[in-house]
């Protein structure tokens, strides 16, 4: 069994009208630019009442960065009183949608992700005094700080996109990328 380490939960909130094609586009973009495989692992699309439509979707991202650990990146967009609005923008019409939308963000650290160390309680133990002796400092310090801050860019990321609130974060340009 690989050992996991999650990141905090991050949670974006919005209320309005946005584009949520455009913003599906620029998560999937980030990710891929960020050689994440990402692929749509669920959604759902419940019948709409006459406040609007209910949807779920989950979205997984996943990035093999050494033989022996792994990121993974996952999203959940819970969306209701959703309907669709025309907008007049920049001279065109465009299709918008009007409801709710709240997105969670949740990275994993995937440790053997091989499972090297599955094959017997003395690699299991092995494993277990590899993970707090002889890489703790890179496990907490880099592969883990690295995963939380691409989490934090891609939350300022969407926030910047929903044109809410935050247009930078405190830790922007910390591992020399830009939002």
């Amino acid at each position: 069994m690989p050992a996991t380490v999650p990141t905090k939960k991050l949670i974006v909130r919005y209320k309005g009208i946005f584009d949520m094609e455009g913003l599906y586009r620029v998560i999937v973009q980030w990710l891929k630019s960020k050689r994440y495989w990402f692929h749509e692992s669920t959604y759902k699309h419940k019948v709409p009442t006459p406040h609007g439509a209910e949807e779920e979707i989950k979205f997984a991202a996943e990035r093999k960065v050494d033989e022996y650990h792994l990121y993974n990146i996952n999203m959940y967009f819970h969306l209701w009183h959703i309907t669709e609005v025309e907008v007049i923008k920049d001279g065109k019409k465009k299709k918008l949608t009007k409801g709710q939308i709240e997105i969670q963000i949740k990275g994993e650290l995937v440790l053997d992700y091989q499972g090297r160390f599955d094959k017997s309680p003395f690699f299991q133990a092995l494993r277990g005094f590899y993970h707090k002796y002889l890489i703790k400092d890179k496990l907490e310090n880099v592969w883990y700080d690295t995963l939380y801050y691409r989490t934090l860019k891609l939350q300022a990321l969407i926030k910047d996109y929903l044109d809410i609130e935050a247009k930078s974060h405190e830790y922007e340009g910390y591992m020399g990328d830009n939002v």
